[in-house]
């Protein structure tokens, strides 16, 4: 069942801690207004941050259908936005050429007609849907090419796509767009006009501890508080790739799956792969070095640091 779109900001912080996403009240404002104004948002951060999770809850919490085209190289117009069924047109050129009266008019226009038109993500997102707009997420854009980022202006702006045999589809109700980039190369500036822009950076502790009790309820308190201050301490290293929230949750399932109740040099060692996903930062975190983070996190959560 659709749910009506926030008034207010604060209600767009609502719902989507209605999905479990704890979002802090700029990402919530850039939200609400691209709800209200019907524009769509880019989002740019690094991966695992939670880009893609918005929409997700989104379509949840809005009671909306989910429409996902998940870019990379080489996306072209018959992946992410229609194609014709060839063997059905085939099967009816035979058939038509075996009754003996082919009409070629007719039967050109039934050929390209939406009988036999397979329909991708971006024109399934401009089809009317009782339960209303549906979220599309165009997802890792700049995985694709510059090409394709200048096919979807015309989706962006002016909310529909040209079909050369049919003409222009164009949507009843304007589809509510996010697209996210982990930035490995520039989106393009006509692109960005389009959009309302938001980077979604590595949360706080404050943040990352709200995630983590939302998220993983069965860790121990404890257990949590150190585990985000160990990943929050790990993200001021030198490392190829820090860990994202993704992977501070992915760790937290894995730390109570092993009836962790506060970490430990020998079993943050072990669990390093869960965090860390290059050799080299593993290698580079392991034994003291993960001593040296733990001592610390746990000396600034002492009764007498508190004090002092």
């Amino acid at each position: 069942m659709a749910v009506a779109l926030p008034t207010s900001i604060d209600e767009t912080v609502s719902l989507l801690a209605g999905g479990q996403y704890v979002a802090d009240r700029a990402l919530a404002t850039v939200v609400f207004l691209a709800l209200r104004m019907g524009r769509p948002i880019l989002l740019e951060g690094e991966a695992g941050v939670g880009k893609t999770e918005i929409a997700k809850v989104l379509a949840q919490t809005l009671g909306r259908k989910l429409i996902r085209l998940q870019c990379y190289e080489g996306l072209d117009v018959a992946s992410a936005v229609y194609e014709w069924n060839y063997a059905g047109q085939m099967m009816a050129i035979r058939l038509a050429e075996a009754e003996g009266a082919v009409d070629r008019t007719r039967l050109e226009g039934d050929l390209f007609s939406e009988r036999y038109l397979v329909k991708r993500p971006l024109l399934q997102a401009l089809a009317p849907d009782p339960a209303g707009a549906p979220i599309l997420l165009i997802d890792e854009l700049d995985r694709t090419d510059e090409a394709f980022e200048a096919f979807l202006l015309e989706i962006l702006s002016d909310n529909q796509v040209t079909i050369p045999e049919l003409g222009t589809v164009k949507a009843e109700q304007p589809p509510i767009v996010i697209v996210t980039s982990n930035r490995t190369r520039e989106i393009h500036d006509a692109l960005k006009r389009r959009c309302l822009y938001h980077w979604v950076d590595y949360p706080d502790t404050a943040r990352e501890l709200a995630i983590l009790r939302a998220k993983a309820p069965k860790a121990p308190e404890r257990l949590s508080k150190e585990i985000v201050g160990f990943v929050q301490a790990i993200r001021s290293q030198d490392l190829f790739k820090v860990p994202g929230v993704a992977e501070t949750l992915d760790w937290a399932a894995a730390l109570v799956e092993l009836d962790a109740l506060a970490l430990d040099p020998a079993m943050v060692s072990d669990t390093l792969g869960v965090l860390l996903k290059y050799q080299d930062d593993i290698q580079k975190m392991q034994g003291s070095a993960a001593k040296v983070l733990i001592d610390q996190i746990k000396a600034e959560a002492s009764p007498s640091r508190r004090a002092g």
